[in-house]
């Protein structure tokens, strides 16, 4: 199993309509046919520690088979126009990969 975290940093001047189009396009990734789980989400509200980073705006989980599939995530059409049609509206992203 490969798990793909990956926490992304919108630009600060997105108005709601980028901001829906982001997420919109975080959600479709979980379409592409190697995801076996995905899990998208925000900042939880607990409680500040030194250890927390909670400064990002949208951390995206998503489980694969394996690096065959991780590699298949990478060139899928749904992933490649999630990059084409919102890195625009991020400043940082930053992945983790473990398996």
């Amino acid at each position: 199993m490969l798990i793909h975290t990956v926490i992304f940093w919108l630009k600060k001047s997105l108005n709601t309509e980028d901001r829906s189009q982001f997420f919109q396009g975080v959600e479709k990734l979980g379409e592409i046919q190697c995801v076996k789980h995905n899990f998208i989400g925000t900042p939880a509200n607990t409680t500040k520690r030194p250890v927390v980073d909670d400064t990002y705006d949208c951390a995206l989980t998503v489980v694969l088979k394996d690096l065959k599939d991780h590699d298949l995530y990478q060139v899928d059409p749904i992933h490649l126009k999630f990059i084409k049609e919102c890195s625009h509206l991020w400043e940082k992203v930053q992945i983790f990969d473990a398996d």
